[in-house]
């Protein structure tokens, strides 16, 4: 029998931004343009890195640049805390930064392997030793990547809608036809949200449609939409215990899988949860959300980012503005090729359970509720 502690979600914290609302992740940051062996990457460094603790290097989504994807959640109150304490390094996918020049004519964009090798060029040029990822779609893959090719280098990774397969036949054959039927702006909005959010929550959708159709050229975002397409499978798979944990390949650093209970992802998700150590890997579902879970939940998102980085024993004295403790309780977990069985709370409002945290073990599935 294992103790588990349910705690509940309080009140929600505004986004910060600094006077006449300007953005505060725009303040002491350095840019980059760093030369690798595949091309440029266009980087942006905030602080410098402090001792020997990691940086948090972020990697964006398609349809997204580094801005689009995290500001809001490191905007907001509860990262502060986070970002006193880390350096942060934001990756722009080639192309893909604010006001980037359209590629030229016979511009190879990089592989999504390729991808991932330029990453540690860029952080040796930038002194960085080993970093703490947060990646989300096609970035989450990329860091996911590196993971595996530079087990050094990742201390551990946050992985929002992460989806570790190749496409099948059968999903080529659907993305050629909703190629020949849609724009690549609903193609891309289709990959962010799910039906029912494309016609329910329609001022965010709204919001990401103009900043994918007219912030970024349209020719660099199909370019990179299109190696994300091509991806190759994730070599991954869950060790058996006592037989080939040194062996397997899988990620050997601690990994926090997140996705909103509605997200198009989930099913991708849940596939990427069962081929990681369930000792190492929490999967974080976040209830009332869908795509883009650090856009639409920043505080909750914010929040677990606090236990997964004190997990790893940085920020001991972090506090947890947002959560209470409240009831305990004592159950045993179920094993499954989807990690330990969620499990849900009853009630309404907030006496609702909002997530379980276990003592002593890193394996759950954390339900998050409003």
């Amino acid at each position: 029998m294992e103790e588990l502690h349910d705690v509940q979600l309080t009140e929600i914290k505004p986004l910060l931004t600094g006077q006449n609302g300007s953005n505060l992740q725009d303040f002491d940051c350095q840019e980059h343009d760093v030369e690798t062996a595949h091309g440029v990457l266009h980087v942006t460094m905030r602080g410098v890195a402090k001792g020997n603790r990691p940086t948090i290097l972020t990697y964006h989504d398609v349809g997204l640049n580094h801005k689009s994807c995290f500001n809001t959640l490191f905007n907001y109150e509860d990262m502060q805390e986070v970002t006193q304490h880390f350096s942060v390094l934001h990756v722009d996918a080639p192309g893909q930064q604010e006001n980037a020049p359209v590629f030229p004519a016979g511009y190879q964009f990089p592989t999504m392997d390729e991808l991932a090798e330029m990453l540690p060029s860029v952080l040796t040029q930038l002194q960085v030793k080993s970093v703490i990822g947060i990646g989300v779609g096609a970035g989450a893959y990329i860091l996911t990547k590196l993971a595996l090719n530079e087990p050094s280098l990742v201390d551990g990774l946050v992985l929002i809608d992460v989806d570790p397969c190749a496409k099948g036949w059968v999903d080529w054959a659907a993305s050629k036809l909703s190629g020949w039927t849609s724009s690549l702006v609903d193609i891309i909005m289709g990959h962010h949200f799910s039906s029912d959010e494309l016609t329910e929550n329609k001022e965010i959708v709204q919001t990401y449609r103009l900043h994918v159709s007219q912030d970024i050229p349209q020719e660099n975002l199909l370019m990179f939409y299109s190696s994300y397409e091509s991806r190759t499978e994730l070599q991954m798979e869950r060790p058996v215990p006592g037989l080939n944990e040194n062996t397997v390949s899988t990620l050997r650093c601690p990994a926090l899988l997140v996705v909103g209970d509605t997200s198009p992802a989930v099913d991708a998700v849940v596939e990427c949860n069962s081929r990681l150590n369930p000792t190492k890997t929490t999967l974080l579902k976040m209830a009332d959300c869908g795509g883009l879970p650090q856009v639409v939940q920043p505080g909750k998102l914010a929040e677990a980012f606090k236990y997964f980085v004190q997990g790893m024993g940085h920020m001991p004295t972090a506090g947890m503005t947002r959560l209470v403790r409240s009831r305990t309780h004592s159950a045993s977990s179920v094993g499954s090729a989807e990690g330990v069985r969620t499990r849900s709370a009853t009630g309404s409002g907030s006496e609702a359970a909002a997530c379980f945290i276990p003592q002593n073990r890193a394996v759950p599935t954390i339900e998050m509720t409003s």
